[in-house]
């Protein structure tokens, strides 16, 4: 990035900075019966036409460095999400106080830290591939924390063992089918431990949401619970299994990364569950591996998602009236809605052409049952599973 911008007359110029990065890209899908999106925030994609809005993005980010100790750091996003729009949002600001060389704490706006990377996965010049995988990072909505971190680092010989934990709540409102989902006051808190020997890098992470309030589909839920006061009381247990409110999910993850010469590689694998029935367990992971042949870099890689379905009955038969039938189907919507069950074949290349600027072509071939809507968008009838996405992206960095 960029050097550091002075700050203003009489300051020390080296302690403030501010830099940007950004994504200019072009994505075509092969299939017209569902939405190719970029990650779950996004609420329409690419389907069958070229789109700029699913990798397209811009970001400011400050930094202050008041002494040796502290630092604020603040960063701002404008990209297509919820309502459609590029509206900018907050995505970073925090006060960091490093009391010793090896332990720093955060406190403020922080990127979730679900995953190696996860953190970073906006700025597109920071990796290799076009966009982080869709089947691993895009089944990921919740993208900052208000809240904290602490990070111990620790030498060991010709390695670095480094323990991190974070807390807070998030404060965000992400796209459901027409609708807005509120997860603002939900509680998400973990940890990570990584080891760093020479060209590896080895990461575990576990974090947990807890949250707070439900998806929008209070009718469907108040709809069961009248159905179970009318005579069907199995009903109330349906609307119940299918309740978040105080409902837990668990994501825990490897990483594995390697970087030498011209060579780089990364694995990461994932494992989710969670307690509330409206969303399916799934566990997901991709293979990558890049070779550099002067300023381009040829990659390719595997990536996929599998979940499982989840089974759960209202207990009202079929045909009784279309209102309870109405009722039966929009439980079957909501446990269809959460289903995985694909791979994703990727190859492309890296031409970095210019100091802080690169171009990517990548062609994604997926593969997936007519069942796999999960994270797709407006899926119709005829989806099989099958499309092909070729996306062409300018990354830069100032």
């Amino acid at each position: 990035m960029a050097g550091p911008v002075a700050a203003g007359p009489g300051e020390d110029d080296a302690r403030f900075s501010i830099n940007g990065f950004g994504s200019l890209g072009l994505t075509r899908s092969s299939s017209g019966d569902a939405a190719f999106v970029r990650e779950l925030t996004q609420p329409n994609g690419s389907r069958g036409e070229w789109s700029g809005n699913v990798d397209t993005l811009f970001g400011v980010q400050a930094n202050w460095q008041l002494n040796d100790r502290f630092a604020l750091t603040a960063q701002a996003i404008s990209r297509y999400h919820r309502h459609g729009t590029y509206a900018p949002e907050l995505a970073w600001a925090f006060a960091r106080f490093d009391p010793t060389p090896f332990t720093s704490l955060r406190l403020g706006r922080l990127g979730t830290d679900f995953y190696l990377y996860a953190d970073s996965r906006m700025v597109g010049y920071t990796y290799l591939t076009v966009r982080p995988s869709a089947d691993f990072f895009g089944v990921l909505p919740f993208t900052h924390l208000d809240g904290g971190d602490l990070q111990v680092s620790v030498p060991l010989g010709d390695s670095v063992l480094t323990g991190r934990l974070h807390a807070g709540r998030l404060n965000e409102k992400l796209p459901l089918a027409d609708r807005i989902w509120d997860i603002g006051g939900s509680r998400m808190f973990g940890g990570s431990l990584s080891l760093q020997r020479g060209p590896w890098t080895v990461r575990l992470s576990s974090s947990e949401i807890r949250f707070k309030g439900d998806l929008p589909i209070g009718e469907l839920s108040d709809g069961l619970n009248q159905a179970a006061a009318g005579g069907f009381p199995q009903a109330a247990a349906a609307a119940r299994a299918i309740a978040l409110d105080g409902t837990r999910s668990r994501f825990n993850s490897l990483g594995v990364v390697y970087e030498s010469g011209p060579w780089q590689g990364q694995l990461m694998l994932s494992r989710v569950r969670h307690t509330t029935r409206a969303f399916q367990n799934w566990h997901s992971g991709y293979l990558l591996g890049g070779y550099r042949i002067g300023s381009v870099t040829p990659f390719a890689g595997y990536s996929w998602i599998r979940s499982s379905s989840r089974q759960l009955a209202s207990g009202i038969p079929d045909g009784v009236s279309p209102a309870l039938d109405a009722l039966n189907a929009g439980l079957a919507t909501v446990l269809r809605d959460g289903h995985a069950d694909q791979g994703t074949l990727s190859l492309g290349a890296r031409w970095d052409f210019a100091e802080n600027m690169d171009l990517k072509l990548q062609l994604d071939l997926i593969r997936g049952r007519s069942s796999s809507v999960f994270p797709y968008r407006d899926e119709k009838a005829d989806w099989n599973g099958r499309t092909g996405v070729v996306s062409v992206v300018l990354d830069f960095v100032f």
